[in-house]
């Protein structure tokens, strides 16, 4: 009682039934439905997309990937919950996850985009940093450059 419950959510479909399709080919839905993700974000608190793992070949598609999430997440998130967007704070090359391409500065510029152009006003807004024990330097410098701003501009 009295508690927070928030939830890391899966990304939102970036297709139309694509997660169908996916799910039924590999045996994973990686995809949300937007209508999904939606009827969860209305029995939450706070709901965090996990906007990494994408399988996005450079830094340009996965802004633009990031930013097509964030606005996809802000048309379903009713504006009494909370949404974080997912930053990618952890560096490795595997399968749907490319260390050159999932970089913090590409996903502050799609969230920063993605919320510039659905709900700019939104209120109870911010990111999520996965995960902090892996981040570097640079990490933090884009974050606090890119979103905080706390550092002086040049």
């Amino acid at each position: 009682h009295g508690a927070v419950l928030s939830v890391a959510a899966h990304q939102i479909d970036p297709l139309p039934a694509f997660h169908s399709v996916w799910g039924t080919l590999t045996g994973h839905p990686k995809w949300w439905s937007q209508a999904y993700f939606g009827e969860v974000a209305r029995r939450v608190d706070q709901i965090a997309v996990m906007s990494y793992d994408t399988m996005q070949p450079s830094q340009s598609l996965y802004g633009g990937y990031v930013a097509q999430q964030t606005s996809l997440a802000l048309e379903a998130t009713p504006p009494t919950t909370g949404l974080l967007m997912g930053l990618p704070f952890f560096h490795e090359n595997r399968f749907g996850h490319w260390d050159h391409a999932e970089t913090v500065p590409a996903a502050v510029r799609g969230v920063r985009l993605g919320l510039s152009r659905t709900d700019a006003d939104r209120l109870r807004f911010g990111v999520a940093l996965y995960v902090d024990f892996a981040a570097t330097e640079a990490d933090w410098t884009a974050y606090r450059e890119g979103w905080a701003r706390t550092a002086p501009p040049e």
